[in-house]
């Protein structure tokens, strides 16, 4: 029967045209032979066999563009999967902080795998971070297994190197955070599904997709060097101490930004899953503390902006002081008549409290709300925590938070109320972002600029002559507060004198005008360990030495020699009598 016998129209439309079309070729044969013109016959024959061989080459070609562009299998199949768009995180002068880099998962198709011995001992080779349980549950497997995720491209390529049939790659972006756990609460971290979870990452999370769409980085306030020295500092004093957890913080008081800020114990975001939740808690943020005697630099401004104080205005500090309920102690008492400065610098609870009761209770209260302090930082942080505040502010209430005792802030909220009183006296916002250079963002008046170098002239005393000593770094005008909060002992139900946390607030450098470029610097330690604990011993070290570290970072000049009538260290340390009352509160 000859094809032409066959009826077309029995078959769909495709089938018919090459019926037609070989019926056609036969029929060309047919007459060739007929006509006796050879030539003919052999032409049409050639031509059969071009057409046969440029069909075959057009089915295998699309064959080989639908294997690379569509399938799914094969070494390496699809397209990048996981964190979508997000920008690349750079610190305030361009370093790389987080980016999205393409990893890969690997795969084995057990129906291409020749030998399962030469498979199974060449993964162990190129993959050291396998185990030879995880490569026979993949190779037991009735169907495609996957073995890992994550591989770099250079794992990727040792695998490949090896040519083994079965392997699949499957490409996949990770977010990669290149300085390992340096700024890790600060930076924050991803899921494996691109999902931000904590820190920047997840503050800024639409500013961050927004920018991956457009190709930009998203420039962030700190600056690594400064990050880098904090963090040292810190880990060096928690080695030396053993906290229970330690925070440093580093703010420009102007900008609001947040330069430096630290946690310890700190983890690495690249293996966020491996961490603890202690080790992933923010303390700066999240934690809330009883921050001691650095409430006295509040009460004091407060003292003088309302006029109900000045510099030299007296305190009898002689015997401790009934009020409310309780009796108010000095942890060094002079046993004397202080001046303001003097109360300060001695850290005098008795001067505090007498200051606080003059000034009014409703007046401090309005005040402390003004500074922040009885909400959650206006951060973008989510992680920034609400304090704890008293529930009506009595005597008793008014006399404990003047000296801070009663009130439980973080110390991101301490930061952004320190820098109301350091910079002018204006309520700024701290923020993550970098600011424009030159930009100064305004706030809320809080205090007068009057107030704020009162403020800087006290503190810098405190550092010379009082019991911030062991803060100083020369040259560069350091000034501050110790604080010692006692904390509740659920044990004993009562305050411990021995959970103490140990902090010291520092502003740098005090002198010039107001408008002049000033950072603050908080070291605090959660519990330290030692026979002493307080804050100008466990504290004012490393917030000494930090500034010295960071001052060439931030662009600050030292001058060695000393303003005319400004007090010398010789002075100051002659007042030195014990290592106890050097620590101070």
């Amino acid at each position: 029967m000859s094809i032409a016998d066959l009826a077309p129209q029995r078959y769909p439309p495709f089938w018919r045209w090459i019926i037609e079309h070989v019926w056609r070729i036969e029929h060309a044969f047919e007459r060739a032979h007929a006509d006796g013109r050879a030539e003919n016959d052999t032409r049409i024959r050639i031509f059969v066999v071009l057409a046969v061989f440029a069909l075959v080459f057009c089915v295998m070609a699309g064959g080989a563009v639908w294997s690379a562009t569509l399938a799914q299998s094969g070494r390496t199949g699809g397209t990048a999967v996981g964190v979508p768009e997000r920008a690349d995180l750079v610190d305030r002068e361009g370093r790389l902080l987080a980016v999205n880099l393409v990893h890969y998962s690997l795969s084995l198709d057990l129906k291409d795998v020749w030998s399962k011995r030469e498979t199974r001992a060449g993964l162990l080779a190129a993959l050291p971070q396998l185990t030879p349980a995880q490569i026979d549950r993949a190779l037991a497997a009735k169907k495609r297994a996957f073995l890992v995720g994550g591989l770099t491209p250079a794992e990727r390529a040792r695998v490949h190197e090896l040519g083994l049939p079965g392997i699949i790659f499957e490409p996949e972006e990770r977010r990669v955070y290149p300085l390992g756990g340096l700024a890790a609460h600060f930076i924050g971290y991803t899921e494996k599904g691109g999902e931000s979870l904590a820190g920047a990452e997840r503050a800024l999370q639409d500013d961050i997709l927004k920018a991956g769409a457009a190709g930009k980085p998203v420039a962030l306030s700190i600056d690594v060097r400064v990050q880098a020295a904090l963090e040292e500092e810190l880990a060096l004093a928690a080695a030396e101490y053993k906290p229970n957890g330690a925070v440093g913080i580093i703010t420009n008081v102007h900008t609001g930004e947040i330069v430096a800020m630290a946690s310890w114990p700190d983890f690495d975001p690249n293996f966020q899953q491996r961490a603890t939740a202690d080790q992933k808690l923010n303390r700066a943020a999240a934690s809330v503390f009883e921050m001691g005697s650095t409430f006295k630099a509040f009460t004091v401004a407060i003292g003088l902006d309302t006029r109900v104080a000045k510099p030299d205005s007296t305190y009898d500090a002689r015997t401790p002081l009934k009020m409310g309920y309780r009796t108010i102690h000095d942890y060094h008492g002079e046993n004397r008549v202080l001046t303001l400065r003097e109360v300060f610098n001695h850290s005098s609870n008795i001067g505090t409290a007498l200051l606080a009761h003059a000034i009014g209770n409703e007046q401090l209260a309005r005040y402390f709300a003004a500074f922040g302090l009885t909400r959650r930082a206006k951060v973008e942080l989510i992680e920034s925590a609400r304090p704890l505040t008293p529930k009506k502010w009595d005597d008793d209430d008014i006399a404990s938070v003047s000296f801070g005792h009663g009130i439980n802030v973080s110390p991101l909220t301490l930061a952004q109320a320190m820098g109301a009183i350091l910079n002018g006296g204006q309520m700024i916002p701290l923020t993550i972002r970098k600011v424009a250079e030159g930009y100064r963002p305004q706030g809320t008046r809080v205090v007068s600029e009057a107030t704020t170098l009162s403020m800087l002239q006290i503190m810098r005393g405190n550092v010379v002559g009082g019991t911030g000593r062991k803060a100083e770094a020369a040259g560069l005008s350091v000034g501050g507060k110790t604080g010692t909060g006692e904390k509740w002992d659920g044990a004993i139900k009562r305050y411990s004198s021995y959970k103490q946390v140990g902090s010291f607030a520092a502003v740098f450098p005090t002198d010039g005008p107001v408008e002049a470029e000033r950072y603050f610097v908080l070291v605090l330690l959660d519990e330290p360990k030692g026979a002493v604990r307080t804050g100008g011993w466990v504290a004012a070290p490393a917030v000494g030495r930090t500034i010295d570290r960071v001052a060439p970072f931030l662009g600050v000049q030292r001058r060695l020699t000393p303003a005319p009538g400004a007090p010398t260290l010789i002075a100051a340390r002659a007042t030195v009598a014990t290592p106890t009352a050097e620590a101070g509160l």
